[in-house]
């Protein structure tokens, strides 16, 4: 895909804590990047990028900031649990407008899902990349819409996607559920590298969590893209096994305090769903 050059590539939500991260560790490794939010960029530009205030609702914008990019790393929008009509307009017209400047431009994809997309699974069941999906928010909902979006334009149009479903990327874990969700900085950063890299990847789902003995997931695309997670949670273990929440339902589901937002229910959701 690159010829052997480094990737030119769209980052949106570069103020954000990932975008930040993503753009001085790929600018260390010679990305050219053009970094754009609608909130100012908080730290100094990074040696060989740009950096563009722009809302993901303004189509025109998105479409002309990714003109000659080879990928777009869509960091941006709404990244916690909110209301449906706050995550309307970054969440869903705002993918739609990256997967329309991607068709246009013939750019290549990296959608960060999240567990929540699955986070009405219960701790206990181990998930493949072909699973039902059962958001836990209206955050966890927007994720699902992406990813079939990122599979639409797929099929229909042949633009290319990397559905990461982003676990928690943290310095370390904290708790005893970041034991099975954690994914390091390091390995985060790689997967990225390995998803604009990669030769084909048509549409792709990962899981993006680290090396973790106690992972929630299986199964995933990750050889397609010849990433493989150098980090591990297990030396966490001892420190932090026994710190967890005091919620009876977060502590049973994989998307933790995220699921308790608006909960309703007296008891856990239904195992016999479909």
């Amino acid at each position: 895909m690159l010829n052997n050059r480094q990737p030119i590539a769209l980052l949106t939500g570069a103020s954000g804590h990932l975008g930040r991260l993503l753009a001085r560790r790929l600018s260390e490794c010679g990305w050219h990047l053009r970094l754009t939010d609608m909130r100012p960029f908080p730290d100094t530009i990074p040696h060989g990028a740009t950096f563009v205030e722009l809302a993901l609702e303004d189509k025109d914008a998105v479409i002309n900031a990714a003109k000659d990019c080879d990928v777009i790393l869509h960091y941006g929008g709404i990244s916690t649990e909110q209301s449906f009509e706050e995550t309307l307009g970054p969440n869903y017209r705002g993918t739609y407008h990256i997967y329309e400047a991607a068709r246009r431009h013939r750019a290549r994809v990296v959608f960060p899902s999240s567990v929540h997309v699955v986070g009405l699974y219960e701790r206990s069941e181990k998930l493949d990349q072909d699973c039902v999906l059962r958001p836990d928010g209206y955050y966890g909902l927007s994720k699902a819409y992406g990813e079939m979006l990122a599979r639409v334009y797929w099929e229909k149009h042949a633009v290319e996607s990397v559905v990461v479903r982003i676990g928690s990327t943290l310095p370390e874990p904290t708790d005893r559920r970041f034991l099975s969700t954690w994914l390091s900085y390091d390995d985060f950063v790689s997967l990225m590298q390995c998803c604009a890299k990669a030769e084909r990847i048509g549409f792709t789902v990962i899981w993006g969590a680290s090396n973790n003995s106690r992972s929630f997931w299986g199964a995933d695309g990750r050889a397609r893209i010849g990433w493989t997670p150098k980090d591990s949670s297990d030396g966490f273990i001892e420190r932090v096994e026994s710190i967890m929440t005091e919620d009876r339902i977060a502590e049973h589901l994989q998307g933790g305090r995220f699921v308790t937002v608006d909960y309703s229910r007296d008891d856990l959701p239904p195992r016999d769903l479909f």
